[in-house]
């Protein structure tokens, strides 16, 4: 904004405001629109120009006999004086606004604030810049009060109480100026602050109390024992109840929420109802150590389910996401459950269920996956209609100090990457803490989108409660050392305030205290460790644990209930105009293959397992990078029209009442989505939930989602999943990154039917496979190696008698012969190019579709097939380090040992090598020749 005194609003043109103004007032309509804007506020017809505060102008002749001027003149003075004095006002209101937080008193430990005199306009809200006259001067308020006008040193004063104190606000910079005034005025209209009352105060400190109290017993009786305690955060507590209470208030009836470590325990006992003595029992660990041998997780890690009663009488469910210690990974499955929650209810009760995500400072400003998430928030398939951050901020990151940690002046500096406001609050003023959750829980409930709050706190103790942080940071620890508790200083203050006695809030204390001490020693008396609760509400029907024991299911379909499906896949919408390669290749094949002129391709297959499966009522749910045409623009599961833009869905319109289909095309983010679609599938158990990568080694950048949640998440939490991963994988001279999946990976990470791994070879068998996932009622992550150049390949193809009956093949191998005496298995496309080269009839192919859990029956059957094997070759595609190989190995010579045991195991591959595969299409045809000759021998 300029300054009004470099405008044409000052005394340089005094005889040009004179004269419009005078004819203003003889005819207001003689003057443009913008002058008699500017006349009506500082005066006007019939209304004399308030000069309350200024002086006027002097002029030489047309005086009064006083040395004023006076008439038109004077009033003409008197606006510039007006509007240049009102120009000052609004850019300091504006700066306040947009700069106050930088001065804002936010660290509990009085740290100094960076020096900020570089930043434009800081001086206005730093330091006083006007005269006594001009305090006393009523001026325009901008809407920071009821009034029209007040004093300006009352508007000042506002301003510094509403943007300066404990609380820092940025939230100027919002595109959407209804949600930007919307906050203005509830923010200034108020001083950013509540005026509790006497009860409200005594359930603040009330919760301050039983934090306290909970992580003192802890520190007392397991003394060394690691706990990341909430101490030096404590208001946290308080802030949580607050979102309860106004959300509830609001219409929340559910909250989803997902946390690290710190302070987890004292959620999990003081929110989420957990039992103390559990909570104690598990810090002691189980009577018999045996119990748990390879299984469960560390107190810190663990999550709950509860209600939560608010104060009118309102229940609000709590769901605590189990979570591993990698920092900020809950956060996209926490928004993942809680889409999936509320796809559950439907649209109308979409902003009852909230995510709570809470974070490190370092973590938010460090991790990658912080941002990836955010950027789902707005999203169509992503949308949670609005997640509360609350940022946990220590001021260092283990040992790490502000300075080395992030470049950004405040730990939560990423979020400026969305539209939403950024809260920022001194932990150690409680009332602030708690005034800044009902502001944002009123916000996310009115404008459903995310808010952040940066809880400005410190750390008690050094990262854990063995670790010692004056090593690193002795200057620190001093200032915390000698701090007192939030709990004692906000006692204090209502006691000298008049609002409850020392006396009071002492008993309030004691008697938390007591009751944690009681729950300690049942804790001894009765040692309560239990497995999580699982397999409750919606996922009481479905099983986790042995393969075994879940028995395999039908899922062929009729051809009379394909036959429609396929045609209505096949449907183009009158007077849409599809590109004439996505006609030739896809809808025109479709209608082929219906007419039973071709067989079904791979895309036709997948298509018509997801129409299956939502006209039997399961959702569908299907994401990833370009997923809507694929990769390699098989499926086209959306269709666009070339004229006007506009897209059909045939899998949404198949049948009325049909269950719900999706398929989205997702960001270009690996661990976010994935991590998104986990979540989902924890709380869609009946819905078939897939992330698809671009290509399979993609998934590698959503490793750590992989390890600890989907190959884990049973083990540790007895949390089942039944997502889906698609992962394009195949060796066709497209490179080093585009060549493999990693199957190695996951199979190293298979275990105790922690999940299944298969490799599909027809468009029949990824049919089978997608339709087995939702119908059987086990519910395990499945990992699919899914082809390229298979997609389209005629051998691939499978005619219709494969899709009406069955179910998805696990061995698929050749008749029994008394002439075999070499015996070929392999997974995946090289089936093919060794069944091509094949030339003698003593070499039978076996195609082992389930690595894992491996089946054992069906290759048992294989080998007692050909009673005359004396070799026995595994053959793959990939690096002998890779690949399938070493992980079958130990498991192939136990059964040749037992079922042919005058045959060989050798290996048939490529060699070992650092790199997936060679970055030259010679080389490779070089190098897959050479591996199919071996495999096949001499005379072939």
């Amino acid at each position: 904004m300029s300054n009004a005194s470099d405008t044409y609003l000052t005394g340089s043109n005094i005889d040009f405001l004179e004269a419009q103004y005078a004819r203003y007032l003889e005819n207001p309509s003689s003057v443009d629109g913008t002058w008699q804007e500017l006349f009506r506020t500082f005066g006007g017809k019939g209304r004399p120009i308030v000069t309350e505060g200024l002086t006027l102008p002097k002029r030489n002749g047309n005086g009064n006999g006083n040395g004023y001027a006076t008439g038109p003149l004077a009033a003409a003075g008197v606006l510039a004086e007006g509007l240049a004095l009102q120009g000052k006002v609004d850019q300091t209101i504006f700066s306040f606004r947009l700069r106050g937080h930088l001065i804002s008193q936010l660290d509990p430990l009085g740290e100094p604030r960076p020096p900020l005199d570089h930043v434009a306009d800081i001086g206005l809200v730093s330091r006083a810049h006007f005269s006594e006259g001009e305090l006393a001067a009523p001026v325009e308020t901008q809407s920071a009060f009821d009034e029209t006008r007040v004093p300006l040193k009352r508007l000042l004063e506002r301003m510094r109480r509403t943007y300066c104190e404990h609380i820092g606000v940025e939230y100027i910079h919002l595109y959407d100026s209804e949600r930007r005034r919307w906050l203005m005025r509830r923010m200034e209209q108020t001083e950013n602050r509540t005026e509790f009352t006497v009860d409200e105060q005594k359930r603040i400190f009330l919760a301050l109390a039983k934090a306290e109290a909970f992580e003192q017993t802890i520190h007392t009786k397991f003394q060394g024992q690691k706990r990341f305690s909430i101490e030096g955060g404590k208001s946290l507590l308080p802030m949580v109840e607050e979102l309860l209470e106004t959300g509830g208030a609001l219409g929340v009836r559910e909250v989803v929420i997902g946390m690290p470590h710190r302070g987890r325990l004292a959620m999990l006992a003081n929110i989420c109802g957990k039992p103390a003595e559990e909570i104690f029992s598990e810090i002691s660990g189980p009577t018999d150590p045996k119990q748990y041998l390879n299984r469960g997780d560390v107190k810190y890690h663990m999550g709950y389910s509860s209600d939560w009663t608010t104060r009118a009488g309102q229940k609000v469910h709590l769901s605590m996401a189990f979570n591993p210690s990698h920092l900020g990974v809950v956060h996209p499955v926490v928004e993942g459950r809680a889409r999936a929650k509320q796809d559950r209810v439907g649209p109308e009760g979409r902003h009852a269920i909230l995510p709570l995500a809470i974070h490190g400072d370092a973590a938010f400003a460090g991790q990658g996956l912080v941002a990836e998430t955010l950027n789902l928030s707005a999203l169509k398939g992503y949308d949670t209609g609005g997640t509360v951050h609350i940022v946990v901020n220590n001021q260092i990151g283990y040992t790490t100090e502000a300075d080395q940690g992030r470049s950004s002046l405040y730990c939560t500096g990423i979020a400026q990457m969305l539209d939403i406001p950024v809260f920022h609050v001194n932990g150690d003023d409680p009332e602030a803490c708690v005034h800044v959750m009902r502001v944002a829980a009123e916000y996310r409930q009115r404008f459903h989108t995310d808010v952040v709050i940066d809880l400005v706190c410190f750390r008690r103790y050094g990262h854990n409660e063995g670790d010692v942080p004056e090593f690193t940071q002795p200057k620190m620890y001093e200032i915390i050392k000698a701090k007192k508790s939030v709990r004692i200083t906000y006692g204090d203050d209502l006691a000298k305030k008049g609002r409850v006695s020392a006396e009071e809030s002492t008993a309030l204390f004691e008697g938390v205290q007591k009751g944690f001490i009681e729950a300690f020693n049942r804790s001894k008396a009765t040692p309560t460790v239990k497995d999580p609760s699982h397999l409750l509400g919606v996922w009481a029907k479905y099983k986790g644990g042995a393969d075994t024991e879940t028995p395999q299911v039908e899922t062929g379909v009729p051809r009379a209930r394909l036959d429609p499906l396929l045609e209505k896949l096949s449907t183009v919408p009158d007077g849409f105009t599809l590109h004439k390669n996505v006609a030739a290749a896809v809808i025109d094949r479709r209608r082929d293959a219906l007419a039973g002129k071709a067989a079904l391709d791979w895309g036709t297959g997948e298509m018509l397992a997801y129409a299956t499966l939502v006209t039997e009522g399961y959702r569908v749910r299907v994401t990833g990078q370009d997923t809507e045409r694929g990769t390699f623009a098989h499926r086209h599961a959306v269709l666009h029209d070339m004229a006007t833009g506009k897209t059909a869905f045939p899998l949404g319109t198949l049948h009325p009442g049909q269950a719900i289909a999706e398929v989205i095309n997702s960001p270009l983010s690996e661990m976010a989505c994935m991590g998104f679609e986990f979540g989902y599938s924890l709380d869609y158990p009946d819905a078939l939930v897939a992330w698809e990568a671009q290509f399979g080694d993609f998934a590698n950048n959503g490793q750590v989602m992989i390890d600890q949640f989907i190959a884990a998440a049973e083990d540790k939490w007895k949390r089942l999943s039944g997502l889906t991963l698609l992962l394009p994988h195949g060796y066709e001279g497209a490179g080093p990154e585009h060549s493999s999946a990693r199957l190695e990976r996951f199979l190293e990470l298979a275990a105790e039917d922690n999940m299944q791994v298969c490799y599909p070879t027809s468009s029949a068998q990824v049919f089978h496979l997608l339709r087995r996932q939702a119908v059987r009622l086990i519910r395990k992550p499945l990992v699919v190696m899914t082809p390229k150049s298979l997609l389209r390949a005629p051998e691939a193809a499978s005619k219709w008698e494969a899709f009406t009956s069955g179910t998805y093949r696990r061995v698929i191998a050749e008749a029994p012969s008394n002439k075999v005496t070499r015996l070929l298995l392999c997974s995946g496309k090289v089936f093919y190019d060794l069944e091509k080269a094949r030339k003698t009839d003593n070499v039978a192919i076996a195609r082992l579709e389930q690595l894992y859990p491996l089946p054992l029956p069906e290759l048992t059957e294989t080998l007692k097939a050909y009673p005359k094997l004396d070799e026995v070759y595994w053959v793959q595609e990939e690096p002998k380090n890779s690949g399938a190989w070493r992980y079958l190995l130990e498991h192939l010579m136990t059964l040749i040992a037992q079922h042919a045991p005058k045959a060989k195991l050798s290996y048939v591959g490529r060699p070992e090598s650092a790199s997936p595969a060679t970055g030259f299409l010679k080389t490779h045809q070089l190098e897959q020749a050479t591996l199919v000759e071996e495999a096949l021998g001499k005379g072939n």
